[in-house]
């Protein structure tokens, strides 16, 4: 439908989804160098909420192509699919690929811990990450990479992205302990298909995966009457509450509002 529609003349994209239908648009709106509306019509609309666009206004986000203002964002890829928000591996993206998810989510999740560290099911991918100091990382149980670092904490604002135009991916990496830093370009190798969730849904890749920031690659449109900024504000961070906001990021709730 998007490739339709620009091949028809259009000279705007907007879509009306949650997080993985923006990030298709996105793909093609980026391509074609076209503004785009994100229209918070899906379930968490995580993107939305980092842009600033009022999740509770579907109807007013509309006003973007009439009385909005433009702004350039970056968009994240891995392996040459682009994501809007982030991409999760190990324990949350490995047990949305179980047929018991949808209906036990915590036990799954807990079942899936095992696993995630290389000890469970014969053949399961154990990662392996290098961090910004060329040393390797540790075994962990979750990796996340984002496009731009989240704030994580119990303040006001956590969860969420105090900007979307830093140039940069936001990696988390949890295991025995909490590693966090920012990066242009990080590499993923593991012996086999690496499950991986993608802005929400899941997906099997082959690896290495290769995450890249894509700089200033989105042009939005925003509601004037929307508040076109994220909610995090600039308070120091909690290491404490730095875990369960990166839990929420991964199964898409920030947390907030």
């Amino acid at each position: 439908m998007v490739e339709a529609a620009v091949a028809g003349g259009a000279d705007a994209l907007a879509a009306a989804g949650g997080d993985g239908t923006q990030a298709l648009v996105a793909t093609i709106a980026a391509r074609e160098g076209l503004p785009s509306a994100c229209i918070p019509a899906g379930t968490r609309n995580h993107f939305a909420l980092d842009l600033g666009v009022d999740r509770d206004d579907v109807v007013g986000a509309l006003d973007a192509f009439v009385d909005g203002g433009e702004r350039v964002v970056d968009l994240a890829e891995v392996n040459d699919r682009v994501f809007v928000n982030n991409a999760s591996l190990g324990v949350y993206a490995a047990a949305v690929q179980r047929d018991a998810y949808r209906n036990a989510k915590v036990s799954t999740l807990l079942d899936t811990v095992p696993d995630a560290f290389g000890k469970g099911d014969e053949g399961t991918s154990e990662l392996r990450w290098t961090g910004p100091d060329g040393r390797q990382g540790d075994a962990v149980a979750a990796l996340l990479v984002s496009n731009n670092p989240y704030r994580l904490g119990t303040i006001v604002g956590s969860g969420t992205r105090p900007r979307m135009d830093g140039a940069t991916l936001g990696v988390v990496a949890a295991g025995t302990r909490l590693r966090r830093f920012t990066t242009e370009e990080f590499v993923v190798d593991a012996n086999g298909p690496v499950p991986i969730g993608i802005d929400g849904e899941a997906l099997l890749m082959d690896p290495p995966l290769v995450f890249r920031s894509r700089p200033a690659a989105l042009r939005v449109r925003i509601a004037r009457a929307h508040p076109g900024a994220s909610p995090s504000s600039d308070a120091p961070l909690s290491v404490r509450g730095a875990v369960p906001a990166l839990f929420r990021i991964a199964t898409g709730r920030p947390g907030v509002r």
